[in-house]
């Protein structure tokens, strides 16, 4: 009885074979209907005599309205884990000595990471510009002194700007201080010449009318 049955069975499943194998035109046309590959083409394995006698896209059309046909649904390729392994790097596991496959250059280029710090310095010496806060001149010394490796980061350029600004109005503080004096010098210098001019011009005069009274 049990061989009776798996007899059967292995008929069933022959017939079944060979209906499907000459469904392969009505699954090429499928395809071309709905736009897909053969592999995402479903026949009903029950109407397989109606599905074989659909010999044109309209009949297949048919079909597929009533459900005899169908696509099968995208297989889903889920990122979830990827998701999860990328947080993770980002944490900085997975990242030691290890897992390291390039050299450090590789890994992160010493001209991109120049090209970061150039940008953030010529960043920085434009908006103090655009703020007035340094003038022309010195930001084009800083422009020059930031591409010739000077300053090891921002905080730095801000120091140097600080320290330079206070230099500057130091220099120009005794600058003025030393104009006042000498304009105030000359001044004194200028009032005496005048008082030794008057000096001059009165005993002229006393000589005068003594000279005129003998």
């Amino acid at each position: 009885a049990c061989g009776q049955a798996l007899l059967h069975l292995v008929q069933a499943c022959a017939v079944t074979w060979a209906n499907m194998s000459m469904l392969r035109v009505q699954k090429r046309l499928a395809a071309s209907v709905l736009k897909c590959g053969k592999n995402k083409i479903w026949l009903d394995p029950n109407e397989t005599t109606e599905i074989a006698n659909a010999n044109s896209r309209q009949n297949i059309r048919k079909l597929v309205k009533d459900g005899l046909i169908i696509r099968k649904p995208q297989v889903i390729h889920s990122r979830a884990r990827v998701r999860e392994s990328l947080e993770a790097r980002r944490k900085g596991r997975h990242m030691g000595r290890g897992k390291r496959r390039g050299t450090a250059n590789a890994r992160l280029p010493e001209q991109v990471i120049w090209m970061r710090r150039m940008r953030v310095l010529r960043r920085l010496l434009r908006k103090y510009r655009q703020s007035k806060k340094i003038d022309s001149h010195l930001y084009h010394e800083l422009y020059m002194r930031s591409k010739g490796n000077v300053f090891k980061n921002k905080r730095v350029l801000m120091e140097y700007i600080h320290k330079k600004k206070a230099e500057n109005a130091r220099a120009k503080l005794l600058a003025d201080q030393t104009e006042a004096r000498r304009a105030k010098n000359k001044a004194a210098r200028q009032r005496r010449e005048e008082r030794r001019e008057q000096k001059r011009q009165d005993m002229l005069k006393s000589v005068a009318k003594e000279d005129a009274s003998k």
